[in-house]
C-alpha cells in the first residue's frame, strides 16, 4: 500500500500517576529520546506528539501529561474526555505510588464520563526499574501483574525512562490498543499529505 492509500489517525492518550513517578520523563524519552534530571513538576497539563506506522496506518499519538498534584485535579475532565487510552504510571521503588493506582484508575473513568465501562483500554507502567540497580524496589512484578489481572488484564510494562528501557515497547502497545478504540479519528493534514503526494508523483515519474 502506498502513502496515498494509508490511513492517518489521531489518538489521544492520557498519562496519569502520582507526582514524581516519571510521567514527563517517559514521554520525553519516547518522543525525543531525551532524559533530564531537571524536570519540574508539571503545571496543569502538557502534551507531546509522536507519529508511527502500524501496518497500513499512520498514527499520531497525542500524549497528555497531567499534573499529579491534588490542586490540579479540577483540570482533569477537560483533558480526559475524548481519550483513546489511559496510561497509569507508578514508581516501583515507592509503594505509595502503587497503592494510589486504584484512585487514578477510578477517577479517570469517572471524570471522563466512563463510569461502569469495563472495556476502556488502560496500560500500566512500573517506572524507575534502574534505580539503585533494582535494590530499592518495593513493588514486585508479580504484585503489579496481579493488580492488572484484577482490572481486566491490563497490559503491564516495566521501564526506565532514564535508560530508555522498554519505553518504546510500552507506547507501541498503547498505540495498538488505541487503534482498537472507537474514539480514534481519521484526520487529514493537507501539508503533510500534499508533500507525500508530490514525492509519490516524483517517484512515479522516475519509474
Amino acid at each position: 500500500m502506498n502513502n496515498s492509500q494509508k490511513i492517518r489517525t489521531l489518538s489521544k492518550v492520557i498519562v496519569l500517576g502520582d507526582s514524581g513517578v516519571g510521567k514527563t520523563s517517559l514521554m520525553n524519552q519516547y518522543a525525543y529520546k531525551k532524559f533530564s534530571q531537571q524536570y519540574k513538576a508539571t503545571i496543569g497539563a502538557d502534551f507531546v506528539t509522536k507519529e508511527l506506522q502500524i501496518d497500513d496506518k499512520l498514527i499520531t499519538l497525542q500524549i497528555w501529561d497531567t499534573a499529579g498534584q491534588e490542586r490540579f485535579r479540577s483540570l482533569g475532565p477537560a483533558f480526559y474526555r475524548g481519550a483513546d487510552c489511559c496510561v497509569l504510571v507508578y514508581d516501583v521503588n515507592i509503594h505509595k505510588t502503587f497503592d494510589k493506582l486504584n484512585n487514578w484508575h477510578d477517577e479517570f473513568l469517572h471524570q471522563a464520563d466512563l463510569d461502569g465501562s469495563e472495556t476502556f483500554p488502560f496500560v500500566l507502567i512500573g517506572n524507575k526499574v534502574d534505580l539503585d540497580g533494582g535494590n530499592s524496589r518495593r513493588v514486585t512484578e508479580n504484585k503489579a501483574r496481579e493488580w492488572c489481572a484484577s482490572r481486566g488484564n491490563i497490559p503491564y510494562f516495566e521501564t526506565s525512562a532514564k535508560e530508555g528501557y522498554n519505553v518504546d515497547e510500552a507506547f507501541l502497545c498503547v498505540a495498538k490498543i488505541s487503534l482498537d478504540n472507537e474514539h480514534v479519528q481519521d484526520i487529514y493534514f493537507p501539508g503533510i499529505s500534499e508533500t507525500a503526494s508530490e514525492a509519490e508523483q516524483q517517484s512515479r515519474c522516475a519509474c
